[in-house]
Formats: C-alpha cells, structure tokens, sequence
C-alpha cells in the first residue's frame, strides 16, 4: 500500500538547519523547565513512600478500590495485586507518616466495602534510598541499550551511521523528559519502560531509512550524497507515514482510553513516537552529511 506517491521530493535535507534548531529550543525550554523546579518530578517508585497491605474477604476490582480512594484524593496511588485476595497499595509519603497514610487507605475501603471486608496485614516504609538505587538503575538501563544500539549500528553500517542513530534517540528521550517537565507529570518506572519503547521504536525507523539510503549509495556512487540521503528520505515516507499512524493509533487509544494506570506511560509513548518519527527524518540521517569527505560504501548487512 502506497499512502504517498513514489516520486515526492520534499526538500527535507535543506530544512535540516531549521529542524535542529527546534529541536534544540524544545530540549532546552524542557531542561530549563527542569532546573527552575528544582529537577524532575519523581513517583512513588523513585521518591519512596508508604507501603500498605491489605486482605479483602473476597477478590476486590482494583478500578473499585482506584475509585475509593480516589475520592479521599489518593488517585496517585499505585496499586498491585498479590494475589489470594491481597493488594498492596503504595502512596508518596514522608518519614513518619506510615500509621496515618495506612488509616488514610483503611478508612477509605472501609466505607466501600465494609468493616469486615478489609484488613491491613502490613505497613512498611519505602525508604528515598531505595528511590535512589532505582533511579540509577533506570538511568543504566537506558544508557546501555545506547551502547549496545551504538555498537549494532556500527557493525552493521558504518561509524558514521551510529552516531546519527545515538543522536536521534538521545533527542527523543530529552524531548520526551522535556515535555514531562513542562507538563509537570511524574517519573516512575512505566514512564523509564515508556523510554526504552521509543528507543527501540525510533531505532526501528532509522533503520529503514538508513537501509534505502545504503541501496541508492551502491546503486548511485557518484551522486552527491545529500541528494541521495533526500531522495531515500522520500522513498521511504509513506512506509514512514504509515507506521507511524497506524502506532499513533493505537497509543493514542491507549491514552484515552487505557485508564489512569498506564496513563503516563501511554503519553511518553504519545510523544514519543511523533519524536521518533521526526527525528528519523530530520536528525539521523542528514548527521551522514557532516564533514566534506563522501561516504564509502559498507558491504555488510
């Protein structure tokens, strides 16, 4: 299926100065709006808080316990099925606070499912400590799926390529944090597994354009090398356009209608994968045209 015309010629090498202009503006207007709140937004997974177990008489809905305590203004909390009729609710909290939060939640599902139907089997206390070693860890992961991306990208194609691939995921994951930023959401660990989705999603898409970029080098090794970055930019749009919308679809399904539990995580996704999209177009592939050298041909698929 052909959604746009095979011989298109948007000229989207030229505009590249412009796209990594914007692009720079929004990775510094997130960063700034950053720093003047003082750092990122952290949830209850990386900031700590108070852990509550409860027993039900009887296998609760977890959206019924969401609406309960989402009238006493605990919507923030997260929840977690143990199974055997046990659910562990987790809620921000500061040290010292554990025995009221867990009256807080106790009475709270008390009134909808009745004395006799709750019990609190355990509170503990989720230490910043153990936020801190998260956070690390999230950080990590990210950054290793970079290196290993750096390292496949290189074998396959070309140096070169690699860095214009890192470049781009390294855009939409601070565009993405940006935008968290500015809209004031929390970090928790769906919203660092939201990141390494788009990272392997905007991958996904460089590699295609990457792929039809090397094809015309071989098939064209004398054409000036923008040209040829241009014209696979184009020839690969409407695969582009497709993917794209087809997965914008159904995130956007997601966010609508996915339910306050994967609400962020839906949303970084949202953003994401407009990032990605863009970034496959403006930012991976006209970074080949840096320096003044042409580009030789890798053999290896």
């Amino acid at each position: 299926m052909e959604f746009i015309k095979h011989d298109i010629n948007i000229d989207f090498v030229g505009k590249r100065l412009v796209a990594i202009i914007a692009s720079l503006v929004l990775i510094f207007l997130g960063l700034g709006t950053m720093v003047l709140k003082g750092g990122p937004l952290y949830g209850i997974d990386f900031a700590g808080g108070t852990l509550v177990q409860l027993k039900f008489a009887e296998q609760p809905d977890i959206g019924r316990i969401r609406q309960a305590l989402d009238e006493k203004g605990m919507g923030a909390a997260i929840i977690q099925s143990l199974g055997e009729e046990k659910i562990a609710v987790r809620v921000k909290s500061e040290v010292g606070q554990q025995d009221t939060v867990s009256d807080d939640i106790h009475g709270a599902l008390v009134a909808d499912f009745g004395e006799d139907g709750v019990s609190v089997e355990l509170v503990e206390m989720v230490g910043p400590q153990v936020g801190a070693d998260l956070r690390r860890k999230g950080m990590l992961s990210i950054v290793y799926a970079m290196m290993g991306i750096l390292v496949y990208i290189t074998l396959r194609f070309q140096f070169r390529f690699a860095l214009g691939a890192i470049a781009a995921l390294v855009h939409d994951v601070l565009i993405t944090i940006g935008v968290f930023s500015v809209f004031g959401k929390e970090f928790t660990l769906p919203v660092v597994a939201a990141l390494l989705t788009i990272i392997g999603y905007s991958l996904n898409d460089t590699i295609v354009v990457y792929d039809r970029i090397r094809e015309n080098m071989r098939r064209s090794p004398k054409d000036n090398l923008a040209g040829v970055v241009n014209s696979s930019i184009n020839q690969t749009l409407s695969r582009t356009v497709l993917t794209s919308g087809t997965t914008l679809f159904v995130v956007m399904c997601l966010f609508f209608f996915g339910g306050e539990v994967i609400h962020d995580f839906s949303f970084a996704l949202l953003v994401g994968v407009l990032v990605g999209t863009y970034s496959s177009i403006y930012i991976a592939s006209p970074i080949l045209l840096l320096g003044s050298k042409p580009l030789e041909v890798s053999g290896k698929r």
